[in-house]
């Protein structure tokens, strides 16, 4: 059997198109009309209608038009980040093993058309709607059927696109693909989306906080308002574009542009983003659990010993294995066994193939010899070895080879030492992830002398526990001895010690730990399913890009705490300075337009902050919220001051109209000013802002400018008066700064 030949295979392909499903896009309009039902837009509306109410139409025109730039701005956002999304998603094929020229070959499952031939097994998802032709299936179809129990399917048995194969293998026919598939549904199987993470909840959680204690201060300034006869109906919108000011209205599209722009990163590290919360979790990972093959070690597999039991020879001994072997599963022993048997030949003739089980730990295959039945297995040597042997097992794997056991008829047969050499940036990078503050765990199914001779080599350490001792993981470096089901329970107690887990897998095994992992990984060579339940896949095999993750993880995390601590700072400014402002001054030393003006000067500039080039921090990132809270507290304290001398003095040199101008410009420019104190740790020139983020700042402050010396929506001020303000501000945030840096220096929760 030689399957579909290049050129048929192409004929086909252009006869019944690729194998998937065109995806429904929503249409565009709807979409940016939905933009207009959630809570921020609805405040707006609210204060728009109030506007009209009070008879202020030029203000609620000039409040609906800056409401369609905030909708048109987080649609374009969202669209750009979808387009990220659709860019993975392409990457995240998945992956089948076609007979095409007479050759297994891996290909995109795009590519299957009718009348290929497969090669199925467990871990797989089923591409393309087949009929098996020889072997045996167990099927898990619930995300196409809802049924959750596996059904079995043999030769004759139709297989439909989408379901899981949780037991088996097969070879199997491919009778229909893309559209003309019954289920089909191949794209949507890994499905990338943004899901609620750590990083998130903690932001709301301040945004909560900020809301009450504007709550409590319009609560204040309306019983103020009683005592100092202020118009009721004016309260109302001003108490409305309070809250509004408080809420972080930038924060979805900042947070999902900062993800996007993170997932693009990883791209080019060799890693493919399914989750976008994993990016943010990475940040705070704090234990990192390791599978040994193909992640420490290099996964190129070679026989370099054969130990052999009498009467069998070495010959026979790899001929068994070959036996208990096949090429189509590509699985790195096979091969590795296949590659060493050129020169070993066999009379005896396979009938029966059984492929590697995990619950079994071995392969095994029913042979003629002469006649006669013969049962032939290949696997780990715990399975099917007998104890009085385990001395010689021991012997070969001192230098951290794996061991295989090969029997014939129950008996043992001899042993094959399968070398596999650790990569050589392993030692190196496993350094760098542990002087990030990340504890690195080495999980291996090998023995104990195996795994304690890898991890020694690796720099992981020398403590090893048996996976019947999981209780003591805490003080161990490596765990031997591993199934994939022992995962699961690895990550459950740590997780119960309060640690943010890492845990890569390849398996379908391995899906339920990957999934309960805060970071599931899959390494390059997973199977399908451990793919789709990940949070992150290699493309390229080791650890390199793995800590490429955590960094830029921990990077993003730094651009969300700038934006948040900045939103606290600007959030006390405003509510204090206007709150007593309006008690002063018995008017409002701003106008409604302005605070809407404001709301997009400042809160929509900040989200390039997004883009900004900022270092990654030497251990794990954690929010504390009473920290940030009292830091931001604080650094408002010091803003508030300059605010407070500023409206003094305007109060007694400038009309009412031009005090309202010269309050909007310095929240506006103060606001610019606190994103660069509060972006870096060191003095604010330690680091370059990113060339987006300081030509926005530019831009903003030169329209601000633009519009206050010409009086478009405010009442003009001088230049000489615009300038001498910026510079004043300029002059004082310096100095700010020198006081940030000595109490970050003497408190190190400070940022």
């Amino acid at each position: 059997m030689a399957g579909l030949s290049s050129q048929e295979a192409l004929s086909r392909l252009k006869q019944y198109g690729p194998n998937a499903i065109p995806e429904a896009k929503p249409h565009y309009f709807f979409a940016f009309l939905k933009k207009f039902w959630a809570p921020i837009p609805w405040m707006l509306e609210g204060i728009v209608i109030l506007e009209i109410f009070l008879k202020k139409p030029s203000e609620a025109l000039i409040i609906s038009t800056l409401l369609l730039f905030n909708v048109l701005l987080s649609f374009l956002q969202e669209e750009r980040a979808k387009k990220v999304v659709r860019l993975l998603k392409k990457r995240l094929s998945v992956m089948a093993r076609v007979l095409r020229d007479g050759e297994w070959k891996l290909l995109a499952s795009e590519e299957i058309v009718p009348g290929d031939f497969l090669r199925i097994r467990m871990g797989d998802i089923i591409p393309a709607d087949v009929k098996i032709t020889d072997g045996y299936l167990s099927l898990d179809q619930s995300i196409l059927t809802g049924e959750s129990l596996p059904v079995d399917a043999g030769s004759g048995n139709t297989a439909y696109a989408g379901a899981v194969v949780v037991r088996g293998e097969a070879f199997v026919e491919v009778v229909a693909t893309g559209l003309n598939s019954y289920y089909g549904k191949t794209a949507e199987i890994v499905r990338l989306a943004k899901a609620p993470s750590h990083l998130e909840k903690m932001i709301f959680e301040i945004v909560r906080y900020l809301v009450i204690f504007d709550a409590l201060l319009v609560a204040i300034v309306f019983l103020c308002s009683l005592y100092f006869q202020l118009s009721f109906l004016e309260l109302i919108p001003f108490s409305l574009l309070l809250f509004v000011a408080s809420v972080p209205v930038a924060l979805p599209a900042t947070f999902t542009l900062a993800t996007a722009l993170g997932s693009m990163e990883l791209v080019k590290s060799g890693i493919l983003v399914t989750h976008f919360a994993a990016i943010e979790e990475a940040a705070a990972m704090s234990i990192l659990c390791v599978d040994k093959t193909g992640t420490i070690t290099q996964n190129v597999l070679t026989v370099s010993a054969i130990h052999c039991y009498p009467p069998y020879s070495e010959e026979e001994v790899l001929s068994f294995a070959v036996l208990a072997s096949e090429e189509s599963t590509q699985d790195s022993i096979d091969l590795a066994i296949l590659r060493a048997s050129k020169k070993a030949s066999s009379k005896m003739e396979r009938m029966e193939f059984i492929p590697f089980s995990p619950d079994k730990k071995y392969s095994e295959a029913l042979v003629s010899d002469s006649g006669k039945t013969r049962r032939i297995r290949k696997g780990a040597p715990a399975a099917l070895l007998p104890q009085e042997f385990s001395k010689e097992v021991d012997v070969l794997s001192q230098d951290g080879s794996r061991v295989l056991c090969v029997s014939i008829d129950g008996e043992p047969a001899g042993l094959l030492k399968i070398r596999d050499s650790l990569r050589e940036d392993s030692h190196k990078v496993i350094q760098e992830i542990q002087k990030l503050g990340i504890r690195v765990i080495m999980l291996t199914g090998d023995s104990a002398v195996t795994a304690q001779v890898i991890a020694e080599k690796a720099g992981i350490g020398s403590r090893v526990i048996e996976r019947s001792h999981l209780e003591n993981i805490l003080n161990a470096d490596a765990i031997a001895g591993v199934f994939p089901e022992d995962k699961f329970r690895i990550i459950e107690i740590l997780q119960k010690e309060n640690h943010v887990c890492g845990m890569t897998g390849d398996g379908v095994n391995d899906a339920p730990a990957l999934k309960k992992a805060e970071v599931g990984i899959a390494v390059a060579n997973a199977t399908d399913v451990a793919k789709a339940s990940a949070s992150l896949v290699l493309t390229t095999p080791g650890l390199h890009n793995i800590l490429e993750a955590i960094k830029t993880s921990r990077r993003i995390y730094q651009r969300m705490l700038t934006y948040t601590m900045n939103k606290i700072i600007k959030t006390l400014e405003i509510s204090v300075l206007l709150g007593i402002g309006l008690l002063l001054e018995r008017n409002f030393i701003i106008s409604q337009l302005l605070i809407v003006l404001l709301l997009f000067a400042n809160d929509f500039v900040t989200m390039s902050i997004s883009t900004d080039r900022v270092s990654y921090s030497q251990k794990p990132d954690h929010w504390n919220i009473k920290s940030l809270m009292l830091t931001g507290g604080l650094f408002a304290v010091f803003v508030l001051g300059f605010s407070f001398v500023i409206l003094f003095f305007g109060s007694h040199f400038l009309t009412l109209a031009q005090l309202q101008t010269l309050i909007f410009l310095t929240l506006v420019f103060t606001g610019q000013a606190t994103v660069y104190l509060v972006r870096e740790r060191h003095h604010f020139w330690h680091s370059l802002p990113s060339l987006w983020m300081l030509g926005s700042s530019v831009v903003d402050i030169a329209i601000i400018s633009i519009l206050a010396m010409k009086g478009i929506f405010m009442a003009p001020l001088p230049p000489s008066l615009i300038f001498g303000l910026f510079g004043g501000i300029v002059i004082y945030f310096f100095l700010l700064d020198f006081l940030k840096t000595r109490w970050v220096s003497s408190d190190s929760r400070a940022l």
